[in-house]
Protein backbone atom coordinates (compact mmCIF):
# COMPACT_ATOMS: atom_id res chain seq x y z
CA UNK A 1 0.00 0.00 0.00
CA UNK A 2 2.15 2.15 1.10
CA UNK A 3 4.55 1.41 -2.32
CA UNK A 4 1.72 2.72 -4.07
CA UNK A 5 1.05 6.05 -3.20
CA UNK A 6 4.03 8.55 -4.03
CA UNK A 7 2.72 11.93 -4.43
CA UNK A 8 4.15 14.34 -1.06
CA UNK A 9 7.28 12.19 -1.10
CA UNK A 10 10.25 13.34 -1.77
CA UNK A 11 13.34 11.43 -4.30
CA UNK A 12 16.40 13.03 -3.37
CA UNK A 13 18.38 13.30 -6.68
CA UNK A 14 20.66 15.48 -8.56
CA UNK A 15 18.83 16.63 -11.64
CA UNK A 16 17.71 19.92 -13.21
CA UNK A 17 14.69 19.95 -12.02
CA UNK A 18 15.48 19.32 -8.42
CA UNK A 19 18.16 22.39 -8.58
CA UNK A 20 14.84 24.80 -9.67
CA UNK A 21 14.05 26.97 -7.09
CA UNK A 22 10.65 25.51 -5.50
CA UNK A 23 8.77 29.18 -6.28
CA UNK A 24 9.55 28.66 -9.73
CA UNK A 25 8.34 24.82 -9.91
CA UNK A 26 5.51 25.78 -7.67
CA UNK A 27 4.59 28.73 -10.32
CA UNK A 28 4.92 26.81 -13.11
CA UNK A 29 2.90 23.50 -12.13
CA UNK A 30 -0.13 25.97 -11.30
CA UNK A 31 0.09 27.37 -14.84
CA UNK A 32 0.63 24.00 -16.58
CA UNK A 33 -2.42 22.74 -14.37
CA UNK A 34 -4.40 25.68 -16.20
CA UNK A 35 -3.29 24.67 -19.67
CA UNK A 36 -4.19 21.50 -19.30
CA UNK A 37 -8.20 22.83 -18.23
CA UNK A 38 -7.75 24.32 -22.32
CA UNK A 39 -7.04 21.26 -23.70
CA UNK A 40 -10.26 19.35 -25.60
CA UNK A 41 -8.41 17.36 -28.67
CA UNK A 42 -6.10 14.65 -28.60
CA UNK A 43 -3.62 16.58 -30.44
CA UNK A 44 -3.01 18.95 -26.81
CA UNK A 45 -3.48 15.87 -24.79
CA UNK A 46 -0.22 14.46 -26.82
CA UNK A 47 1.52 18.09 -26.41
CA UNK A 48 0.43 18.00 -22.71
CA UNK A 49 1.29 14.36 -22.64
CA UNK A 50 5.70 15.02 -24.48
CA UNK A 51 5.75 17.69 -22.24
CA UNK A 52 5.21 15.62 -19.62
CA UNK A 53 7.58 12.77 -20.04
CA UNK A 54 10.49 15.75 -21.13
CA UNK A 55 9.76 16.83 -17.26
CA UNK A 56 10.22 13.39 -16.10
CA UNK A 57 13.39 12.78 -17.48
CA UNK A 58 14.91 16.03 -16.68
CA UNK A 59 14.05 15.22 -13.11
CA UNK A 60 15.15 11.50 -13.43
CA UNK A 61 12.40 9.89 -12.34
CA UNK A 62 11.79 6.36 -13.78
CA UNK A 63 8.06 6.08 -15.70
CA UNK A 64 7.16 3.16 -14.21
CA UNK A 65 7.76 4.66 -10.74
CA UNK A 66 5.89 7.76 -11.34
CA UNK A 67 2.81 5.50 -12.66
CA UNK A 68 2.70 4.02 -9.37
CA UNK A 69 1.35 7.10 -8.35
CA UNK A 70 -1.61 7.05 -10.12
CA UNK A 71 -2.75 3.71 -8.52
CA UNK A 72 -4.60 5.13 -5.60
CA UNK A 73 -6.70 7.26 -8.24
CA UNK A 74 -7.29 4.06 -10.78
CA UNK A 75 -10.97 3.59 -9.59
CA UNK A 76 -12.11 7.35 -9.30
CA UNK A 77 -10.76 7.58 -12.90
CA UNK A 78 -12.95 4.31 -13.75
CA UNK A 79 -15.74 5.85 -11.79
CA UNK A 80 -15.18 9.20 -13.73
CA UNK A 81 -15.19 7.90 -17.37
CA UNK A 82 -18.56 5.67 -16.45
CA UNK A 83 -20.25 8.57 -15.45
CA UNK A 84 -19.49 10.27 -18.83
CA UNK A 85 -20.08 7.58 -21.03
CA UNK A 86 -23.52 6.76 -19.16
CA UNK A 87 -24.95 10.44 -19.09
CA UNK A 88 -23.16 12.43 -21.91
CA UNK A 89 -24.94 12.72 -24.61
CA UNK A 90 -24.23 13.85 -28.54
CA UNK A 91 -22.93 12.19 -31.17
CA UNK A 92 -23.27 8.40 -32.51
CA UNK A 93 -25.20 5.33 -30.83
CA UNK A 94 -22.29 2.92 -29.96
CA UNK A 95 -24.62 0.71 -27.67
CA UNK A 96 -28.59 1.17 -26.47
CA UNK A 97 -29.52 -1.05 -24.17
CA UNK A 98 -32.89 -0.60 -22.32
CA UNK A 99 -32.46 2.66 -20.23
CA UNK A 100 -28.84 3.25 -21.30
CA UNK A 101 -27.61 4.75 -24.08
CA UNK A 102 -24.18 5.42 -25.01
CA UNK A 103 -22.99 8.13 -27.63
CA UNK A 104 -19.76 8.84 -28.88
CA UNK A 105 -19.50 12.07 -27.40
CA UNK A 106 -19.59 10.45 -23.67
CA UNK A 107 -17.28 8.18 -24.71
CA UNK A 108 -14.59 11.14 -25.87
CA UNK A 109 -15.43 13.67 -23.45
CA UNK A 110 -15.03 10.65 -20.30
CA UNK A 111 -11.40 10.12 -22.15
CA UNK A 112 -10.77 13.77 -22.01
CA UNK A 113 -11.40 13.88 -18.14
CA UNK A 114 -9.87 11.03 -17.32
CA UNK A 115 -6.26 12.40 -19.07
CA UNK A 116 -6.79 15.33 -17.94
CA UNK A 117 -6.93 13.89 -14.00
CA UNK A 118 -3.89 11.40 -14.74
CA UNK A 119 -1.82 14.64 -16.27
CA UNK A 120 -2.67 16.77 -13.36
CA UNK A 121 -1.75 14.04 -10.66
CA UNK A 122 1.58 13.27 -12.78
CA UNK A 123 2.82 16.96 -13.09
CA UNK A 124 2.03 17.30 -9.16
CA UNK A 125 4.12 13.92 -8.53
CA UNK A 126 6.92 15.10 -10.32
CA UNK A 127 6.90 18.74 -8.54
CA UNK A 128 6.38 16.34 -4.89
CA UNK A 129 8.97 13.54 -5.99
CA UNK A 130 12.07 16.75 -6.87
CA UNK A 131 10.83 19.34 -4.12
CA UNK A 132 11.02 18.53 -0.48
CA UNK A 133 8.70 19.36 2.17
CA UNK A 134 10.26 22.03 3.85
CA UNK A 135 10.85 23.63 0.52
CA UNK A 136 7.45 23.48 -0.87
CA UNK A 137 6.27 25.22 2.27
CA UNK A 138 8.84 27.63 2.20
CA UNK A 139 8.18 28.68 -0.94
CA UNK A 140 4.50 28.65 -0.72
CA UNK A 141 4.65 30.88 2.28
CA UNK A 142 6.99 33.57 0.02
CA UNK A 143 4.46 33.27 -2.63
CA UNK A 144 1.59 34.68 -0.56
CA UNK A 145 3.61 36.86 1.89
CA UNK A 146 1.22 39.90 0.31
CA UNK A 147 -1.60 38.31 1.23
CA UNK A 148 -0.50 39.28 5.32
CA UNK A 149 -1.13 42.52 4.18
CA UNK A 150 -4.95 41.03 4.32
CA UNK A 151 -4.83 39.40 7.67
CA UNK A 152 -4.69 35.90 5.90
CA UNK A 153 -2.41 33.53 8.10
CA UNK A 154 -0.04 32.65 5.70
CA UNK A 155 2.34 31.22 7.86
CA UNK A 156 -0.21 28.53 9.43
CA UNK A 157 -0.98 27.68 5.70
CA UNK A 158 2.28 26.82 5.01
CA UNK A 159 2.89 25.19 7.98
CA UNK A 160 -0.97 23.01 7.71
CA UNK A 161 0.42 22.11 3.89
CA UNK A 162 3.98 20.74 5.28
CA UNK A 163 2.43 18.53 7.61
CA UNK A 164 -0.20 17.07 5.59
CA UNK A 165 2.15 16.61 2.91
CA UNK A 166 4.40 14.67 5.83
CA UNK A 167 1.25 12.80 7.07
CA UNK A 168 0.36 11.36 3.82
CA UNK A 169 3.42 8.31 3.96
CA UNK A 170 2.89 8.28 7.68
CA UNK A 171 -0.66 7.30 7.43
CA UNK A 172 -0.43 5.04 4.75
CA UNK A 173 2.49 2.80 6.85
CA UNK A 174 -0.03 2.87 9.22
CA UNK A 175 -2.90 1.77 7.02
CA UNK A 176 -0.15 -0.84 5.65
CA UNK A 177 -0.19 -2.37 9.34
CA UNK A 178 -3.60 -2.30 10.24
CA UNK A 179 -4.19 -4.38 7.13
CA UNK A 180 -1.48 -7.28 8.35
CA UNK A 181 -3.25 -7.03 11.64
CA UNK A 182 -6.81 -7.54 10.20
CA UNK A 183 -5.37 -10.31 7.80
CA UNK A 184 -3.92 -12.24 10.83
CA UNK A 185 -6.94 -12.43 12.33
CA UNK A 186 -8.39 -13.93 9.35
CA UNK A 187 -10.01 -10.99 7.75
CA UNK A 188 -10.10 -10.87 3.81
CA UNK A 189 -9.69 -8.11 2.33
CA UNK A 190 -7.53 -8.26 -0.60
CA UNK A 191 -9.81 -11.14 -2.26
CA UNK A 192 -13.65 -11.16 -3.43
CA UNK A 193 -15.01 -8.67 -5.43
CA UNK A 194 -15.33 -5.15 -5.67
CA UNK A 195 -17.96 -4.49 -3.09
CA UNK A 196 -16.85 -7.04 -1.03
CA UNK A 197 -13.31 -5.28 -0.62
CA UNK A 198 -15.29 -1.93 -0.05
CA UNK A 199 -17.16 -3.51 2.56
CA UNK A 200 -13.37 -5.33 4.32
CA UNK A 201 -12.56 -1.57 4.58
CA UNK A 202 -14.85 0.40 6.13
CA UNK A 203 -13.54 -1.12 9.39
CA UNK A 204 -10.09 -0.23 8.82
CA UNK A 205 -10.99 3.39 8.73
CA UNK A 206 -11.81 3.68 12.37
CA UNK A 207 -8.43 2.30 13.85
CA UNK A 208 -6.89 5.04 10.86
CA UNK A 209 -8.64 8.10 12.29
CA UNK A 210 -8.10 7.18 16.12
CA UNK A 211 -4.36 6.78 14.74
CA UNK A 212 -4.27 9.84 12.90
CA UNK A 213 -5.51 12.17 15.58
CA UNK A 214 -3.45 10.24 17.97
CA UNK A 215 -0.26 11.34 15.96
CA UNK A 216 -1.80 14.50 16.06
CA UNK A 217 -1.99 15.64 18.93
CA UNK A 218 1.62 14.49 19.86
CA UNK A 219 2.41 16.68 17.18
CA UNK A 220 0.37 19.19 18.72
CA UNK A 221 1.75 18.31 22.08
CA UNK A 222 5.60 18.33 20.95
CA UNK A 223 5.32 21.99 19.18
CA UNK A 224 3.97 23.15 22.15
CA UNK A 225 6.89 21.88 24.34
CA UNK A 226 9.44 23.53 22.12
CA UNK A 227 8.01 26.79 22.85
CA UNK A 228 6.05 26.96 19.55
CA UNK A 229 4.08 30.40 18.28
CA UNK A 230 2.50 30.94 15.58
CA UNK A 231 2.37 34.21 16.16
CA UNK A 232 5.96 35.05 16.07
CA UNK A 233 7.90 36.52 13.23
CA UNK A 234 9.95 33.68 12.25
CA UNK A 235 13.30 33.53 10.29
CA UNK A 236 14.12 30.97 8.07
CA UNK A 237 17.46 28.81 8.08
CA UNK A 238 17.10 27.65 4.52
CA UNK A 239 17.40 30.77 1.84
CA UNK A 240 15.48 30.68 -1.57
CA UNK A 241 18.09 31.76 -4.31
CA UNK A 242 16.30 32.95 -7.66
CA UNK A 243 18.46 31.85 -10.87
CA UNK A 244 18.61 32.75 -14.17
CA UNK A 245 17.37 29.52 -14.99
CA UNK A 246 14.32 29.94 -12.68
CA UNK A 247 13.57 32.63 -14.97
CA UNK A 248 14.08 30.95 -18.36
CA UNK A 249 11.95 28.08 -16.87
CA UNK A 250 8.66 30.61 -16.46
CA UNK A 251 9.49 32.31 -19.66
CA UNK A 252 9.21 28.92 -21.37
CA UNK A 253 5.70 28.95 -19.76
CA UNK A 254 4.74 31.55 -22.95
CA UNK A 255 5.87 29.39 -25.84
CA UNK A 256 4.36 26.08 -23.92
CA UNK A 257 0.73 27.97 -23.69
CA UNK A 258 1.23 29.32 -27.61
CA UNK A 259 1.63 25.60 -29.36
CA UNK A 260 -1.02 24.65 -27.17
CA UNK A 261 -3.74 27.14 -28.07
CA UNK A 262 -1.97 26.76 -31.90
CA UNK A 263 -3.06 22.84 -31.44
CA UNK A 264 -6.24 24.15 -30.05
CA UNK A 265 -7.83 25.89 -32.56
CA UNK A 266 -5.99 23.98 -35.36
CA UNK A 267 -8.80 21.18 -34.97
CA UNK A 268 -5.80 18.72 -34.61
Amino acid sequence: MKNKLIIGRYLPNHSTVHHLDPRAKLIFVFVFIIFIFFCHSFGTYAWIFLLIIISMKLAKIPFGFLMKGLTPIFFFLIFTFLMHILFTNGGKTLLHWGFFTIESNGVIEGIYISLRLIFIVMIATIMTLSTSPIDLTDAFEKLLAPLKWVKIPVHQLSMMMSIALRFIPTLMDELEKIILAQKSRGSEISSGSIVTRIKAFIPLMVPLFISAFQRAEELAIAMEVRGYDMNVKRTSYRLLHWRLKDTITLILLIPIGLILFIIKYSGV
